[in-house]
């Protein structure tokens, strides 16, 4: 039989969910995952990367690769190593982990993930980003494909209404994907620096030959929305006969604050309104009123499907064994 072709959308710790979820069903179904990620990242290690030497920032590509490694002990080790990060010299300056620019001169390793330094040494070396991924797939033994959305980074920029506290109807432009993800304000608009990003010409065909498209869960503007941004994207979207999935949120973030779960729903047709959507997961207990949530999903044209798929502990985390179990019947249900 051939296998069911998945292509998730996102960045950072949602997606990384997500992949393990998926990652979870392949004692049920023969899966083959490809997952597309996010490039605007200016915080932190790869924050400091991109300022100092360019390229794309390697953090969320680095984590997704971490969430496919294979279960060999040799693979698990290599994962481990990717996802260490060196603390500061005795005696030397920590980088502030949080900075853009060299931050860390005193010690410049101080703050940064090996799997960052290891995928731009990569990227160096083999001249592209998408041959050094798969170069690093191969060496986690990853059970599916990382992309990047673009392979140009992108700025992400928000207008955004009372950012300055003090001010709450101001409306401001906050630039960095870092400012607007802690923004205290509300987020009236989102948009790319460049504007029209050139699509990763991989990802557009994966997702043109995808049995079923997923995006979320993760932070929405931030993470989720920035892929329909991407105008050869965005095109392959709309136009994939693949089937598609939004998995929502536990919580609202801080650049998500005040957003209902409806929300999340009614801005994804907001910027890119030509898309339908078939399924709309969300935990059975985070989703608060179901009636609301399933009259926006129904408004993408999408069925509602609640399940038990957060950690068990209370944290506002989900449980990649639970989403995976939630993930079996819904991309099973042609099979």
């Amino acid at each position: 039989m051939t296998p069911t072709r998945v292509v998730a959308f996102g960045g950072g710790h949602g997606l990384s969910a997500s992949l393990r979820a998926l990652r979870h069903c392949v004692p049920g179904l023969d899966l083959d995952i490809t997952a597309v990620v996010t490039v605007g990242d200016d915080g932190g290690s790869s924050g400091r990367l991109r300022a100092e030497r360019g390229g794309l920032p390697p953090g969320d590509l680095r984590q997704a690769l971490v969430a496919l490694a294979g279960d060999h002990p040799a693979t698990r080790r290599s994962a481990a190593l990717f996802q260490h990060r060196f603390a500061a010299a005795a005696g030397g300056g920590a980088a502030d982990p949080l900075a853009g620019g060299s931050g860390g001169a005193a010690d410049p390793l101080a703050g940064h993930a090996v799997g960052n330094l290891l995928l731009h040494g990569l990227t160096e070396l083999l001249g592209d980003p998408v041959v050094a991924l798969d170069h690093a797939g191969a060496m986690l033994g990853a059970v599916g494909r990382v992309l990047p959305m673009s392979r140009q980074p992108v700025g992400i920029e928000a207008r955004v209404r009372g950012a300055d506290p003090e001010r709450p109807d101001e409306v401001r432009t906050v630039r960095g994907q870092h400012q607007v993800a802690v923004t205290s304000g509300t987020v009236e608009s989102l948009r790319l620096t460049p504007a029209a990003p050139a699509a990763c010409a991989e990802a557009v065909t994966a997702v043109g030959a995808a049995d079923w498209l997923i995006f979320g869960p993760g932070s929405w503007y931030t993470s989720v929305l920035p892929h329909l941004l991407v105008p050869g994207l965005a095109d392959a979207i709309v136009s994939s006969p693949a089937r598609r999935l939004v998995t929502l949120n536990l919580v609202a973030e801080k650049e998500t604050s005040g957003l209902s779960l409806p929300d999340h729903l009614d801005t994804l047709g907001r910027y890119l309104p030509e898309l339908k959507v078939d399924m709309v997961l969300a935990d059975s207990k985070a989703v608060g009123d179901p009636v609301a949530v399933e009259r926006a999903a129904e408004s993408l044209g999408a069925r509602l499907v609640l399940a038990p798929v957060a950690v068990t502990d209370g944290t506002p985390r989900h449980d990649p064994a639970a989403l995976g179990a939630a993930l079996v019947p819904v991309l099973g249900a042609d099979r």
